[in-house]
């Protein structure tokens, strides 16, 4: 019998409410099929094919796109996601936020520091990372907040609200809605991470998630299990408390400037005295000579008016952010140490070329032909946010006693937030000791030493500054290893 036929049979001898009823059923029972369809050609439009100058193997599989945050106002945040190199469906989520605030979590984290590719000294080509976290992990780069990179707002009134509690909310939107662009990671262990400022953004994240979570009537549940942040900042008084020691101690300041400093600083005022502005003056200009982020690297020396460096830097910076109220506040984030310390110029470069944007999907807002003015570290951020949040302690004992893992690393030569501070801001959470100090080993040789406490953990990474995974790679690559598998850090060189 044709369909139509038994349709029209069907509909003639059965009641029409009941036919209705099924057919409704039937209908129900299709709308998950042609909404995961939807949500799988979402997802493979933001597929990257191949990018400008990338090598030809290994395989990447990777998107980028935008994910909207707020409607209304038509913010938006970039992000770059690589698929875990082998076995991609079983391994964690592992998020990766950079600091600053204003700095692109594109241009150091996922080419610079522990992405799969690296911009090459040409600025047009790309080499393949062999030390790459998405070894470990699907790895996902958000730039945030608004105005960071390729991330923007139609609504200009929103960069005059930048803070800690906005980047958060923001930052939890694009969770929400990313893991609804790509449905099958919903179910998958979720990390944060993240470097310097993002001492701020992955606890502040963290908490919102743990937060949600209780509220599932009202939230999605999400997956989280911890974070691990690197160098970040955590405590001003402890954190700057830290930089004046560790420049003492490290023979960047005299003896003299180490005591006046001491005597005219109270780090636990959130303005500073004119007294200790200057004398805190003093100790950034001796930053000057050297690179903060890292005090045993070379600095860049590319004489260029690329913005990357005509915006304060590790050799020319102002020496702190003055606010109205003249208190002295944080430093730039904009360059670290390493290798190759002009790693950002050609990042600068090749992210700023329209094929390379046209392939990230990072340019479909302008005109075509055109692009996306695109900075490693947007100045404007960093001067619009509102330094309203002084200490991320109380988050650590909200989020420990939450049960979250938690992990904190420290490359051992940063001078801008250095492991000292580090230390104290550890120590003044007072909680009790599981593991005590020791060496940790890769290669046969000393990786660092690490500490393990009831509810979070501290590692060093000896002769490494700000970027860990830049400037000791394979040591980085071990740690993330042992964070999200749980395995032990070698004790032993043998091992």
């Amino acid at each position: 019998m044709h369909i139509s036929s038994r349709i029209a049979f069907m509909s003639s001898s059965i009641p029409k409410t009941l036919f209705f009823l099924c057919f409704c059923v039937l209908l129900f029972a299709l709308i998950p099929c042609i909404n995961a369809n939807e949500k799988s050609q979402q997802e493979e439009s933001d597929r990257v094919l191949k990018l400008p100058g990338q090598p030809t193997s290994p395989h990447i599989s990777q998107f980028s796109g935008y994910i909207t945050v707020n409607q209304s106002h038509g913010r938006a945040l970039f992000y770059w996601f690589f698929e875990a190199q082998s076995d991609p469906a079983n391994k964690p989520l592992l998020l990766w936020l950079n600091g600053g605030p204003g700095c692109s979590s594109i241009g150091y984290g996922a080419v610079s520091e522990l992405g799969p590719l690296r911009v090459a000294k040409d600025g047009a080509s790309l080499t393949f990372n062999n030390y790459s976290w998405n070894k470990e992990a699907n790895l996902l780069f958000l730039e945030s907040p608004i105005g960071v990179g390729f991330s923007y707002t139609n609504e200009s009134s929103d960069m005059s609200k930048l803070d800690d509690k906005f980047v958060a909310e923001d930052a939890y939107n694009f969770v929400v809605n990313w893991l609804e662009r790509f449905p099958h990671y919903k179910t998958h262990d979720l990390y944060i991470s993240g470097e310097s400022y993002a001492g701020h953004y992955v606890p502040q994240l963290a908490e919102l998630l743990y937060d949600h979570n209780k509220y599932t009537a009202k939230y999605p549940l999400i997956n989280l299990k911890g974070f691990i942040v690197g160098n970040p900042e955590t405590d001003d008084y402890y954190d700057y408390k830290g930089l004046l020691e560790f420049a003492w101690s490290h023979a960047v300041i005299s003896d003299q400037e180490y005591e006046t400093a001491k005597q005219a600083c109270d780090f636990k005022v959130s303005l500073w005295s004119n007294e200790c502005n200057v004398a805190m003056g003093i100790v950034f200009n001796k930053y000057k000579e050297i690179d903060i982020y890292n005090i045993y690297a070379p600095s860049c020396l590319i004489n260029t008016t690329s913005s990357a460096n005509t915006m304060p830097n590790e050799n020319h910076f102002s020496h702190s952010k003055v606010q109205s109220d003249g208190g002295m506040r944080r430093m730039r984030f904009i360059a670290g140490g390493g290798y190759d310390p002009c790693y950002s110029n050609h990042a600068q470069d090749y992210f700023n070329r329209i094929d390379v944007q046209t392939a990230l999907h990072a340019n479909a807002r302008v005109a075509v032909n055109a692009t996306v003015k695109w900075q490693v570290c947007n100045d404007f951020v960093f001067k619009a946010y509102n330094y309203n949040v002084f200490s991320i302690l109380p988050i650590y004992k909200k989020l420990i006693e939450g049960g979250l893992k938690i992990w904190i690393y420290s490359g051992d030569i940063d001078g801008r937030v250095p492991v000292i501070g580090s230390r104290y801001c550890i120590e003044a959470l007072q909680l009790p000791l599981k593991s005590a100090w020791r060496s940790w080993y890769h290669n046969h040789q000393v990786g660092g030493r690490i500490v393990e406490y009831k509810g979070l953990s501290f590692v060093t990474v000896r002769g490494a500054g700000h970027l860990v995974p830049l400037n000791k790679p394979s040591e980085a690559l071990a740690l993330i290893h042992s964070f999200l598998l749980g395995e032990t850090l070698p004790f032993s060189p043998n091992q």
